[in-house]
């Protein structure tokens, strides 16, 4: 019998099924991530996202500096295979790069939800509001560790 090692590498790119991208447009708050050299520094990050005609997605995240100062950054996404892997994107904030944007757990009313990226070394959990409850973090941190991601690796 063979067996497959669940580990971030491969768990990343299960995403949910489910997924109706017009209902994910909006305002999300960022609850906690994987340190990463694109957010070092920043608190409360945000990100706003906008279904364009075309079915891109315009793409704004801002956070605060240690300073004080806000920090935003645009961008773009869009769905590779919109029929087939709905909840993959491709975001870019740079036209020469893009990166996976693999949404691995959402809530059935799009309140919170677990993104995946870059081989599973770059992990968000987003919510519409800026704090999500303790039974809340508790099942995500468990769904997580059945992915094979760390939880105690998360920057509040």
């Amino acid at each position: 019998m063979e067996t497959m090692e669940i580990t971030p590498k491969t768990s990343h790119k299960r995403t949910v099924k489910d997924f109706d991208i017009s209902k994910y447009m909006g305002e999300w708050y960022e609850i906690a991530r994987y340190e990463n050299i694109f957010e070092r520094g920043l608190l409360d990050v945000s990100t706003r996202y906008t279904l364009l005609p075309d079915k891109t997605v315009k793409v704004e995240n801002k956070g605060i500096n240690r300073h004080g100062k806000e920090k935003k950054i645009f961008g773009t996404a869009f769905q590779p295979e919109p029929m087939n892997n709905p909840a993959h994107l491709r975001v870019s904030f740079f036209w020469w790069f893009a990166s996976d944007y693999n949404i691995i757990m959402l809530s059935p009313d799009y309140s919170y939800s677990v993104v995946s990226g870059n081989n599973g070394k770059l992990l968000w959990i987003l919510s519409r509001k800026k704090v999500l409850d303790g039974t809340t973090l508790d099942q995500i941190f468990g769904f997580l560790r059945t992915r094979g991601y760390n939880p105690s690796k998360l920057v509040f």
